[in-house]
């Protein structure tokens, strides 16, 4: 027993450095690199999978996955699986896990021990200094940085989640827009062929005199106006659908989308969601992340106070030989002393930055609790607006045309009586189409303020730009 202290004094080194083998082994990659997270978060927020390509064969499952989809006419959950599989900038955002796990990989591990070596001669003498170190404060404060590093990879992967789910909203957005827009072109397109006949109809009654040089320049002018309509519509519906193209990353042939000819029919009734607020509290991914961040800049604070007086703190092996004398062995200790400050500039600044994080979450939440009751207060709005117009206004303009049309045949009414209903009722179905894709919208922005970060919240058409298109002057 006599002998003990002398045996534990020459194996603490060696328990060091098993104890540093051990929690470096600690650290290790995950089997799915976080994308199991990322795609149960945006599967119970959008109904649909996030699918990573990583190598040729998983490119090759999504290719045939996404080509299955456009075989037939495009929904608007089928648009969002395909975007959710084969946009370029979700998987560059999924590549981030990569980076933010092998920078907690690194943080759970030990840094390598730092070797030295110097060779001086001076005339016939020589001298060798040779000295291996170890990081010791590396070494004590690794648990916390790997706590540290593993916060920011679940940051991480709210990111990567709240990406998709941003994907997902701008998919849904673009799909009912692509559709209005073609519903409108093609709606445009049998305006102008009316107008056209309306045009020529003026012509022949103004040859032989039973209508009017006024009469007969404004059913020119409606058909001119409604040639350029056409244009414009086509355009629109052109765009709308290179913006959906785009999200879902298709180029080529792929683009030959089939879209349904028209927009979905409304719901029986609205969703009376209760509650909302709390919800919207749960679920946002951006309220998440907040918390999360705040959670990361304390423990960044406790690192701080257990790293402000010693910033350096070095322990290693030396031995030093010279020219006719024996070796010299030895250790040495690297510290560097925050002689002017104490660190206290250190953790002056990470309680700054702790106090901005808790301010950034709370405006957050604030943020988040005033667009999810806008949102909810435009999907109802564009909802009654939406039923208003199918339910009333277009058929009331569909009855006072059957009406003008009766009187025409009874030569109650003239021809010019029948163009101008003509041109009122375009401006009432064009609005109705409006109506009902705002509402389509403002669903979309709904289930995006509850459920990821927010979204633009598109303000309802007026119906003015309608009015005026149908009415042609």
């Amino acid at each position: 027993m006599p002998h003990q202290p002398h045996i534990l004094r020459r194996t603490r080194p060696v328990v060091l450095a098993l104890s540093a083998v051990v929690l470096s082994g600690c650290a290790t990659f995950s089997k799915d690199g976080g994308l199991d997270t990322v795609s149960a978060l945006t599967k119970e927020r959008t109904g649909q999978e996030v699918r990573q390509a990583k190598t040729d064969n998983d490119r090759s499952e999504i290719e045939k996955a996404v080509n299955e989809l456009l075989a037939k006419p495009l929904t608007a959950d089928g648009a969002v699986q395909i975007a959710l599989m084969n946009n370029r900038g979700l998987q560059a955002s999924l590549a981030e896990l990569g980076v933010a796990e092998a920078d907690r990989v690194r943080a759970g591990r030990i840094a390598g021990p730092s070797l030295a070596f110097s060779r001086i001669r001076g005339g016939e003498d020589i001298e060798i200094e040779r000295a291996i170190g170890f990081d010791f404060v590396g070494l004590l404060t690794l648990p916390l940085r790997s706590n540290i590093e593993a916060r920011r990879f679940e940051t991480a992967k709210l990111q990567a989640a709240t990406e998709a789910v941003r994907l997902a909203s701008e998919t849904r957005r673009a799909y009912f827009n692509a559709i209005a827009a073609a519903q409108t072109a093609q709606y445009m397109q049998q305006v102008a062929t009316a107008a056209e006949a309306g045009a020529e109809l003026g012509q022949r009654m103004a040859k032989v005199g039973n209508w009017s040089k006024l009469d007969q320049a404004r059913e020119q002018v409606f058909y001119a106006d409604a040639i350029a309509q056409v244009a414009r519509s086509r355009h629109n519906a052109n765009a709308a659908r290179e913006q959906l193209t785009k999200l879902l990353g298709l180029w080529g042939s792929g683009t030959a989308i089939k879209l349904p000819e028209r927009l979905p029919d409304l719901p029986k009734a609205p969703n009376d969601i209760s509650d909302i607020e709390n919800r919207a509290m749960q679920q946002r991914l951006d309220v998440q992340m907040s918390k999360r961040n705040a959670e990361m800049t304390a423990s960044a604070l406790g690192l701080s106070k257990a790293t402000g007086f010693i910033n350096v703190f070095h322990v290693g092996y030396a031995n030093v030989s010279e020219t006719g004398n024996p070796r010299a062995n030895g250790y040495e200790i690297e510290l560097e002393l925050p002689i002017f400050d104490f660190g206290a500039s250190n953790r002056a600044r990470a309680e700054a930055i702790y106090m901005q994080s808790v301010n950034r979450t709370a405006d957050t939440a604030i943020r988040a609790r005033s667009e999810v009751r806008e949102a909810y207060s435009s999907y109802r709005t564009s909802y009654d607006v939406a039923k208003h117009y199918r339910d009333e206004i277009v058929p009331l303009r569909k009855k006072i045309s059957d009406e003008i049309l009766l009187r025409y045949n009874g030569m109650l009414v003239g021809v010019f009586e029948l163009l101008a209903d003509s041109r009122a009722q375009i401006a009432s179905v064009n609005t109705a189409i409006e109506a009902q894709r705002d509402f389509w919208l403002a669903e979309t922005a709904l289930q995006a303020a509850i459920n990821g970060s927010g979204g633009a919240i598109t303000p309802m058409s007026s119906g003015t730009a309608a009015a005026e298109a149908g009415a042609g002057h």
